[in-house]
């Protein structure tokens, strides 16, 4: 986001005196302009000019050689001998130099304040500063010699404010910028919305001069040759180069430059370079500067060749992609080399060095959505790049490549060469006229504006507006607004600048009949029924790597393995969608627990992504224009299946110890019971069979819920005791994860209908049956519900014994069952019919017999 100093927008529109950042932002913020952060000053208190009288090297014990200064600070802040005594650890200054000085109570960047101290055996009553001490740059190796940074000896005085001098005192404003108005990347654009929201004289200091030089015959060689334009349109439509020679590689950047460029958010490199950056800032034309005893005429702009590589000046090696568009240049004028990528950033081979004496300028308009692809192909989110895909003036290079020239010639003793290059096809790029009735702002608005005040208001944004018969106007939108493209976009304009406070807030009335969806409600339900029984809903990142798939101990040949892939991950060891909620809510829970947080019931509700793996891939659909059917279909099949699961993990005790008793551990049970309800809430039956090869449960403690066509919806039980291990959980966690997504769909979707209660008195009746100890107790239960029929209310186990008693391989299962008629009280044959019935069910369905 913009950084914003006062002082250089002041170049660009008249400020009051007195104006703060906060009020700078409740100005902006009128006109679309919202307030990121506002940065105070970077330094607070006593900080002041001073001049080394002495200095005296005083070898220490350690090794290390100190100076005891004493330093000149002015007449209000030296002691009675007419300096103050400082001890400094720095060599690269000496008598006579001046220096920045925080006085005991300064508070420098940290914050960091300075007092008085003992040391070294001295007092040292303050600090000689450094440019890192004093947060305007990174040299922390010596301390900042002002005369040897921009300022001269005699506009230097003992005592003088270094807050002020270096602009260390001020207030920076940080503001957010929408990407259709990339024109406020820059002074001259915040300033010209300063002068719409406060009616502050504006000067536009990008419009032609008439100081710019006409293209020469021998200007240095521009071609564009782009054999593959996206969407018809060229990369590159204008190319202005400039020529300064002779310039002072050594000479420094002036101080009031470097003050701006840093308070803005950039480093100041050299002067060749600080000067485009100061032009880009200041107007918003990315510039680039070469050393011409790099170039080899002519340039030539083109697209990327498979295979191709360049160096960028951050010093990565890229391959390139035939989408990219490049600045080359070669001596045979084939455009082999590759200089930089276009609008983006420059390579390494071009860049201008400490031996710089002769500079080439380049000032260029490239195609917004090229450079936009090329910056997020290779990561790179440059302050050129930002201004580009957001649009930039396609007037402006001319203008700006003479501001740079002139700075050159100015501050680094350049001589401008008369040879001009400027390659002009920006006639496409130009805004077209737009037609506006006077009265579409009121029609869309509901304000009434005159048509003066519509008239008016888009003069004021530097719109040309001709009358095109009655009541419609013509409107050539400024070339510094690309955005401006239809009726309502200048609309808004009107909006915007009349002020938004004008316009009434009418909140719409809600439509009725509409409401939750069927599978929002259940997802609703099931939600309130997970928290109800006790559980905590969680929300976890939901991309995973290889690494918790591992944790999870899936197979090799796990479905659940097959993910999709990001291609731009947020994180490099985490670069797959989940295909299963456990995978993030288990590290959650992991999380939890190392922070001593051991009796956990947590769920979460979430997505998961499962690609096919014959999926087709997924096209690459042209941008700025609509795709076809066909593309959208093709594009809908590749999109793979993001089913909604809900997953929950129990850990530690599931009901705590207390005076009421030893509290109860959780197990397999809990996990059983949750995912039972979820598709109790969800309307679907399901039933439940053992597991014996599901990762990451226990093989012998783990229930598969199936559909009653056999349709898998989940699993639950307790985790496999490598699991827990490796995960560092308590012994015997359990979890259990379901498809909501399949249980909605086999949801019957008619309303639970309320069961009659019946006023008749009910029949008890218990049961114990020995079974093989492999048959499931929920398969017993069946053949119990089986045979019981109507008259069945409920059926509890509440009992479960192995012993001699009943053999070996043998365990029996205790039930009791409550029955009751609705229209009638049970009779004794009743009752003995249910019980024989029950018994014969048992024997023929799962080979159970009536213990004695």
């Amino acid at each position: 986001m913009p950084l914003i100093v006062k002082d250089w927008l002041a170049d660009h529109v008249e400020l009051p005196a007195d104006l703060t950042a906060e009020q700078l932002a409740a100005d902006l913020v009128k006109v679309g302009l919202e307030e990121e952060e506002i940065h105070p000053a970077a330094v607070t208190g006593p900080l002041v000019v001073g001049r080394v009288l002495e200095q005296t090297p005083e070898p220490q014990k350690n090794g290390k050689t100190i100076n005891w200064c004493r330093v000149d600070v002015g007449p209000e802040h030296n002691d009675d001998e007419g300096a103050r005594g400082i001890v400094c650890g720095a060599h690269n200054f000496g008598v006579g130099d001046y220096v920045v000085v925080s006085l005991p109570g300064t508070v420098l960047p940290g914050p960091f304040e300075i007092a008085a101290r003992k040391t070294y055996g001295h007092v040292s009553d303050g600090m000689i500063c450094s440019v890192r001490e004093l947060g305007i740059g990174d040299d922390h190796d010596g301390i900042l010699v002002l005369t040897r940074n921009g300022f001269a000896a005699e506009d230097l005085t003992p005592g003088q404010d270094a807050i002020a001098l270096l602009g260390l005192g001020e207030e920076v404003l940080e503001i957010n910028v929408t990407p259709d108005r990339g024109y406020a990347f820059s002074y001259r654009g915040v300033a010209r919305e300063y002068a719409h929201s406060t009616g502050a004289t504006f000067t536009d200091r990008g419009l032609p001069t008439g100081a710019e030089p006409a293209p020469t015959a021998d200007g240095f060689a521009v071609r564009v040759q782009d054999a593959a334009p996206i969407n018809g349109v060229v990369g590159c439509d204008r190319f202005v180069t400039r020529i300064v020679r002779g310039v002072d590689p050594s000479a420094p950047t002036p101080a009031w430059m470097k003050h701006r460029l840093e308070a803005s958010g950039m480093r100041s490199i050299s002067l060749a370079v600080d000067v485009t950056n100061y032009v880009m800032l200041d107007l918003g034309q990315p510039l680039h500067a070469y050393d011409l005893a790099k170039v080899a005429g002519p340039i030539v702009v083109r697209r990327a060749v498979a295979g191709e590589r360049l160096t960028t000046l951050d010093d990565v090696d890229r391959a390139l992609d035939p989408e990219d568009l490049l600045i080359t240049d070669s001596p045979d004028g084939d455009g082999s080399r590759v200089l930089g990528l276009a609008g983006v950033m420059g390579g390494a081979s071009s860049e201008v060095s400490e031996t710089t004496t002769d500079v080439l300028v380049e000032a260029a308009h490239f195609d917004q959505i090229t450079v936009a692809r090329t910056s997020r192909r290779h990561k790179l989110s440059s302050e050129a790049a930002k201004r580009f895909e957001r649009g930039v003036d396609p007037l402006l290079p001319p203008v700006a490549a003479q501001r740079v020239v002139d700075l050159l010639v100015e501050l680094g003793g350049g001589t401008a060469d008369p040879a001009v290059s400027d390659l002009d096809d920006t006639a496409a790029a130009l805004p077209r006229p737009i037609e506006l009735k006077v009265t579409e702002p009121t029609r869309l608005v509901g304000v009434e504006y005159t048509p003066e005040q519509v008239r008016g208001t888009l003069e004021e944004i530097g719109a040309t507006v001709e009358p095109a018969g009655e009541g419609v106007l013509t409107v050539t939108p400024p070339t510094w607004r690309p955005d401006l493209t239809g009726p309502a976009d200048l609309v808004e304009e009107v909006v915007r600048i009349q002020g938004y406070g004008q316009v009434p807030s009418v909140l719409p009335s809600a439509p009725g009949g509409r409401g939750l969806t069927p599978e929002q409600r259940t997802r609703r339900s099931v939600a309130r029924a997970l928290a109800e029984s006790g559980f905590v809903e969680t929300l976890s990142y939901p991309f995973v790597g290889p690494a918790e798939y591992d944790a999870l101990g899936l197979p090799a040949d796990d479905e659940r393995r097959v993910s999709l892939r990001l291609a731009n991950p947020m994180a490099d060891d985490k670069p797959l969608m989940r295909t299963t909620l456990l995978a993030t809510l288990l590290d959650t829970v992991r999380r939890n627990v190392s922070r001593g947080l051991t009796d956990l019931a947590v769920y979460e509700v979430g997505l998961v992504t499962r690609p096919a793996p014959d999926a087709p891939a997924a096209p690459a659909l042209p941008g700025g224009v609509r795709p076809t059917d066909e593309q959208l279909a093709a594009l809908a099949a590749a999109v793979p299946h993001q089913p909604r699961l809900v997953a929950g993990v129990l850990t530690g005790r599931r009901e705590l110890a207390g005076w009421w008793g030893a509290g109860r551990a959780a197990g397999w049970e809990d996990a059983l019971a949750a995912a039972r309800l979820v598709a109790e809430r969800a309307g679907a039956e399901v039933v439940t069979v053992p597991d014996t090869e599901r990762m990451p449960w226990h093989p012998g403690r783990c229930a598969r819920l199936e559909l009653a066509d056999g349709t898998v919806v989940g699993h639950a039980g307790e985790l496999h005791p490598k699991v827990v291990e490796g995960l560092g959980l308590p012994a015997r966690a359990a979890a259990f994860e379901v498809d909501l997504t399949v249980l909605i769909g086999a949801a019957s979707g008619e309303p639970v209908a309320a069961t009659p209660v019946s006023a008749f008195p009910a029949a008890k009746e218990d049961f114990a049956f020995v079974v093989a100890d492999d048959v499931p107790a929920e398969a017993v239960r069946a053949a119990i519900e089986a045979g019981a029929g109507d008259l069945l209310e409920d059926v509890t186990l509440f009992d479960v014994f192995t012993g001699e008693q009943v053999g070996e391989g043998r365990k029996s299962l205790a039930y009791s069952l409550r029955l009751r008629a609705a229209d009638r009280t049970l009779t004794a044959d009743d009752v003995r019919a249910v019980r024989d019935a029950v018994v014969e069910s048992a024997a023929l369905k799962v080979e159970a017999v009536l213990r004695g």
